[in-house]
């Protein structure tokens, strides 16, 4: 889960944070909320990995934070107002043939 507030005051600024939304988006992250991205990953490697990659391309203003959770906890996470969304990011899926 990476977290994130970052200033908007100028345009360089803005530019900054459209494209950090992008580049989240791009590495499968889907909008759990506003400032709030979500990933399914395999596992503690794939996400440090990941978290490596986003802190590259992250800009230098403001506030970001990473915190990995596992599905079980996410899947834990308690509602308080609104609903959970019907459909599931999927695209990590394992498919397995025999």
């Amino acid at each position: 889960m990476i977290m994130f507030d970052l200033p908007t005051l100028t345009s360089q600024d803005r530019r900054n944070y459209r494209q950090f939304m992008k580049k989240l988006r791009l590495d499968g992250f889907t909008m759990m909320q506003e400032s709030i991205y979500t990933c399914v990953l395999i596992d503690a490697t794939a996400a440090k990995f990941l978290t490596n990659k986003v802190e590259l391309y992250a800009p230098n203003k403001g506030l970001i934070q990473a915190l990995p959770i596992t599905e079980k906890q996410y899947e834990a996470m308690r509602y308080l107002t609104g609903k959970k969304k019907d459909t599931p990011d999927r695209r990590f899926e394992r498919l397995v043939v025999i």
